[in-house]
């Protein structure tokens, strides 16, 4: 099973700062604009368009937690970067 997440406006600066994020908490990212997220037991595929639109696939997770948890927290990543460039809602 996986769980597919797109979300739209994600500038070149906000893409950024959720690959730094991720980083940050241990998580492999790869560099480019597609690749698979690894790190804390959970695994996901990326892509980015290169201008707004990126596609995230929860491919693995941990067996106790649930894809909604994961969503949430790539979801986190989002807000906070598009927050701290002023972009979007919230």
């Amino acid at each position: 099973m996986s769980k597919k997440i797109t979300f739209h406006n994600i500038s070149p600066a906000a893409f950024r700062c959720m690959k730094k994020k991720l980083q940050d908490m241990s998580i492999h990212v790869p560099p480019g604009n597609k690749g698979e997220l690894s790190g804390q037991g959970v695994a996901a595929d990326f892509k980015w368009d290169g201008e707004s639109e990126l596609t995230i696939t929860i491919t693995k997770k941990p067996f106790i937690v649930s894809y909604e948890t994961v969503a949430f927290k790539i979801k986190d990543f989002v807000k906070e970067c598009h927050g701290s460039l002023g972009k979007g809602p919230g």
